[in-house]
């Protein structure tokens, strides 16, 4: 199995890399910070059995993957992009299109770049991790709320056509996951004040923790449950 993991620096990628790792003992990856080869390098010293691509392109990290001799059958796209909350009418449209292409166009060009050959195989598989903020929209996230919904529908429309040829489409849509883009230490897990906020929003009380979500991907990324395609799981802990 050779599995490739988007942006593993941020977002669900802490939590994931290690379980991934445990399992399967190697995994590729990709982050923009690889481009420096000194950060590539600290990346896989920290995590013995993950191999930091240099490419931030998807033709690139194909390239690169190609020439290790290497064909991708797991996916887990884990994009990132940053959202300062605004309200609607204040977006500019070049912030939005930026966020459209890192979080839509990005996992979009690269799943188009992989289908052919998982067709081919007739196996492979996709994890997208998205958002659940669909289930109750906040004021100031219109951006990240819409664009990630989008992204939801492109998996479950991917996972109507690629089911035919033996492969795996899901979603895992988090809030309320620890990650310091998205619900940083400081805040609201140091803060008594910010533990109160998420325990009066979330029923467990509590942020995601980050090996959890990890272990919700590696279930879905082994192929152990290969019926199980087209879903999006809410890791939310009972939110909203």
């Amino acid at each position: 199995m050779t599995i490739l993991m988007t942006h593993a620096c941020q977002y669900t990628g802490p939590g994931s890399v290690p379980v991934l790792l445990r399992e399967h003992g190697q995994l590729y990856c990709h982050d923009r910070s690889f481009a420096d080869a000194a950060a590539a390098q600290r990346f896989e010293a920290a995590n013995p059995g993950a191999v930091a691509l240099t490419a931030q392109s998807p033709e690139t990290l194909l390239e690169e993957l190609a020439g290790r001799g290497l064909a991708v059958d797991t996916v887990i796209h884990n994009d990132v992009h940053p959202n300062a909350p605004l309200p609607i009418e204040d977006i500019p449209l070049a912030v939005f299109q930026a966020g459209f292409s890192a979080l839509l166009l990005f996992p979009l060009h690269l799943t188009q770049l992989l289908l052919p050959p998982m067709k081919a195989a007739q196996r492979g598989r996709f994890v997208f991790v998205t958002s659940a903020r669909y289930l109750q929209p906040e004021p100031g996230f219109a951006m990240a709320t819409s664009i990630r919904a989008a992204t939801t529908a492109l998996a479950q429309a991917l996972a109507r056509e690629a089911a035919p040829h033996g492969i795996q489409v899901n979603v895992v849509a988090p809030n309320y996951l620890y990650s310091e883009a998205y619900y940083p230490r400081a805040r609201f897990i140091d803060d008594p004040a910010g533990r109160a906020e998420i325990a009066g929003k979330v029923p467990l009380g509590r942020l995601g923790e980050p090996q959890e979500i990890g272990e919700l991907i590696a279930f879905l990324a082994s192929g152990r449950a290969p019926f199980v395609t087209g879903q999006v799981v809410n890791f939310t802990g009972g939110w909203p």
